[in-house]
């Protein structure tokens, strides 16, 4: 296992982000990570609008599970979401950067728990995501050994 454990989260981070189109597509910047947590952010266009000129869910979804996605791959073991559920609280509206922060809960075994909350830049909250991580083997970024 590598020493540095930042270190080996930020190796992870870059090299998931570098082969990761969906996110890249969106806007969407890996802005921190470190071991079991991930903050992304991505600005609301108005291609992501709706029928009522807010954020569609299912960008805010998007964003919740990429950051997810970052911190339960954090540790460098590729990791899956087994299951998730998100709450919505508030609409984001154009323009508004939308920040997700993805904070690991528990680590068993090969089982993870991750809570991530959205919010807008000034902190508005927009939604609640938890979501169950599954460790699948392998590592996400080749290491030294």
């Amino acid at each position: 296992m590598h020493e540095n454990p930042q270190a080996l989260a930020e190796l992870a981070g870059r090299t998931m982000f570098e082969r990761d189109p969906a996110s890249q597509a969106l806007g969407m910047v890996l802005a921190e990570i470190r071991p079991g947590y991930a903050r992304m952010t991505m600005t609301v266009r108005a291609d992501m609008l709706n029928g009522h000129a807010t954020c569609h869910g299912g960008y805010i979804f998007m964003l919740a599970d990429s950051a997810f996605a970052f911190a339960c791959n954090s540790h460098n073991l590729s990791t899956v979401g087994a299951g998730c559920t998100i709450d919505y609280l508030a609409p984001g509206r154009a323009g508004d950067v939308l920040v997700a922060d993805a904070t690991e809960q528990a680590l068993q075994g090969k089982t993870g728990v991750y809570d991530v909350t959205v919010k807008t830049a000034d902190g508005r909250t927009i939604a609640l995501f938890r979501g169950k991580s599954h460790r699948i083997g392998g590592t996400v970024a080749p290491v030294d050994a």
